[in-house]
């Protein structure tokens, strides 16, 4: 078989389940587990679908089985993010002490809030320096630092979000439904999440269209517990009768 049309198939295949393994790729095409290995590097290296441990998955899977580095994630759905973003900032007020979670569509919001006389709290550390940067009082939660998400983990990062009570807070996600809530594919950053939803009176969880239908690897809330800001909805899906969606 010649590697056009072995690529070919992988793609057929990855993106038409979402995912496969090495293993099952090399059975079904007949092919050495090497030889598959070399076909997923090569079609990752040209963008189209993303190699992970074991085996690979299509890009629109991507983000629910791992994390995409914040550089990456910041291209997609771009305009989306900027409409939710522009949305969010206006709830904004003086008095409010905000939580402001680690990602990509809640680093658009950074770029969209004015006001400057609320105190914000994150555990991104590019967060925090946009912040500091352009004026904001900011406090940051200690942590080990994950480096795909920029975000701050672990029993530190923990122990200083249960030492405040936020007024207002906006998280992102890797997928929300229904049945599974609010889910992330890390379970140190699923616990940061938890806890801080957990801290905070009023929350909003800032998702695109295309985490809405899709569920990850641990869910971090409820999906009663904050009002999703999207800008629009899965096709023929129950979340236009719930009442916790706003659609900017």
């Amino acid at each position: 078989m010649l590697a056009d049309q072995r690529h070919a198939q992988i793609l057929d295949i990855v993106n038409g389940e979402g995912s496969a393994t090495v293993v099952d790729l090399a059975a079904r095409l007949g092919i050495s587990e090497s030889t598959v290995r070399r076909d997923l590097e090569k079609l990752d290296d040209s963008g189209c679908l993303s190699k992970v441990h074991g085996g690979a998955v299509s890009l629109d899977k991507e983000g629910v089985t791992r994390d995409v580095p914040v550089a990456e994630r910041a291209t997609r759905h771009s305009a989306e993010k900027r409409a939710i973003a522009q949305h969010a900032a206006q709830l904004v007020g003086p008095q409010d002490f905000v939580y402001l979670d680690a990602g990509s569509t809640v680093d658009a919001l950074i770029d969209a809030l004015s006001e400057k006389r609320a105190v914000y709290a994150t555990d991104c550390v590019s967060h925090a320096l946009k912040l500091a940067s352009r004026g904001f009082e900011v406090i940051v939660l200690g942590g080990s630092l994950k480096s795909a998400t920029e975000a701050l983990v672990g029993p530190d990062a923990n122990a200083a979000i249960n030492r405040y009570h936020f007024t207002l807070g906006f998280w992102g996600t890797n997928g929300a439904t229904p049945e599974g809530g609010f889910t992330t594919p890390d379970f140190a950053e699923a616990e940061v999440k938890r806890l801080s939803m957990a801290q905070t009176i009023h929350r909003f969880v800032l998702a695109d269209a295309s985490k809405l239908g899709r569920t990850s690897l641990v869910t971090f809330g409820d999906f009663r517990s904050a009002t999703i800001v999207t800008t629009a909805l899965p096709e023929g899906s129950a979340f236009a009768a719930l009442e916790n969606v706003e659609v900017v």
